[in-house]
């Protein structure tokens, strides 16, 4: 049975900071990663953004078999034993372990029709795939409107193809951002030409012979050369569950990332962790918490000692628009908003019980150190002082 210091269940961003976490304190340590994708790991947000501006396709590549790791690709472990310290994998293979992550990352929800039609864009096999269909389709459906569905609608209709957006909320983002601003989205994508059917849902998608036809609830139908589908994800957990681990919306872990075995750590979507400022445990699916979780979950792997407090960081570009955010987002909580210019640059801070949870700046950049200092001291601000001029005034303590 092969015998490595470290094993990784997982090839995404979480899994290969792991890899250079642990390559930081142990050059030599002997690492095996194993991934259900068929590519090595790469920049996943790369997806919906950059590759459909000309970006270069080599910049998404992660390089971690330069770290020597033993990487295996679509290989799937199936089973793990704590006590014996081994993991099996698909094909029977076991192996033997000192320390093991759990970088699981999150899946797709999937609709109850549609099967292999509909893009649920999650990987680079998926990018591929709506890539190959823009070459010779012109009009796509994109069903949700959060995250993945508004980043991709926007990055289809820049590329001058047509766009159907079809979401049961009211208004784009309307789970996160407060009413108006939603509904200024809604405003926004009709006018870049997408066709935004709020309140709506998919009925049906019938493959024909060079198209879908698709049908909605409300009784309108049409036809699509492509489906794409972001409604959300869900943590993989059951290997965890069946290998005995605590899971709670995902695999819950202590504040150096281990799990409730000692020498099973988890990092990245599928950790549920306890976050510094919001003083409770949440479980965050974007980019920044994947890599610095996983690079603390790869020191303590390797024999560092430390406390994951990191305040991740989210982000998104719509069309012209974007943001970046620290802390909880939530429509249903107060909210005090200050424009500069309304809708397109201001702060927007989310409060619980009079606090400040979470700070969203709306097209105002290189601000998320400050925004993180004012969560940090949130309890020592009235309302009145929660403005744009505060995040600025932060800016300017900094440099």
């Amino acid at each position: 049975m092969k015998h490595f210091n470290y094993i990784i269940i997982g090839g995404g961003l979480a899994g290969d900071s792991a890899v250079r976490g642990i390559r930081e304190l142990d050059k030599e340590g002997s690492i095996a990663m194993f991934s259900m994708e068929a590519d090595p790991p790469y920049s996943r947000p790369k997806l919906s953004k950059d590759l459909w501006q000309d970006k270069p396709l080599e910049k998404i590549w992660r390089k971690t078999e330069k770290r020597e790791v033993d990487i295996h690709l679509s290989d799937r472990i199936t089973k793990v034993d704590p006590e014996a310290k081994t993991v099996s994998d698909q094909n029977g293979e076991a192996y033997k372990y000192d320390k093991l992550l759990f970088a699981t990352g999150a899946s797709p929800i999937r609709l109850p029709f549609g099967g292999e039609d509909i893009i649920y864009f999650r990987d680079f096999q998926d990018y591929l795939k709506l890539r190959e269909l823009t070459e010779k389709g012109e009009t796509f459906l994109v069903i949700g409107g959060g995250f993945i569905g508004s980043e991709i609608a926007a990055a289809l209709t820049m590329n001058n193809k047509k766009v159907i957006m079809v979401f049961l909320e009211n208004a784009i983002g309307e789970r996160i951002y407060p009413k108006d601003l939603a509904h200024f989205l809604n405003d926004t994508y009709r006018e870049k030409g997408v066709e935004v059917l709020a309140g709506d849902s998919i009925e049906s998608i019938e493959a024909e012979e060079v198209a879908y036809l698709v049908k909605t609830k409300s009784g309108q139908s049409f036809r699509v050369d492509g489906v794409v589908a972001g409604i959300g994800v869900r943590p993989n957990v059951k290997l965890a569950e069946e290998t005995g681990l605590k899971v709670d919306n995902g695999i819950v872990v202590n504040d150096h990332l281990q799990t409730s075995h000692k020498d099973i750590y988890a990092a990245g979507d599928v950790a549920n962790f306890f976050h510094a400022q919001l003083k409770k445990h949440v479980r965050v699916e974007h980019e920044d918490n994947a890599l610095k979780s996983g690079k603390t979950a790869g020191h303590n792997m390797a024999g560092a000692n430390e406390a994951y407090t990191h305040v991740p960081l989210f982000y998104t570009d719509l069309f012209d628009l974007g943001y970046e955010a620290v802390g909880q987002l939530d429509s249903r909580m107060e909210t005090i908003i200050d424009w500069k210019v309304p809708y397109k640059k201001g702060v927007i801070y989310y409060l619980e019980d009079g606090i400040a949870k979470g700070v969203l700046l709306w097209n105002v950049w290189d601000a998320v150190p400050a925004a993180r200092s004012i969560l940090a001291e949130a309890e020592k601000f009235d309302k009145q002082d929660l403005n744009l001029d505060l995040v600025m005034s932060r800016i300017e303590e900094k440099e």
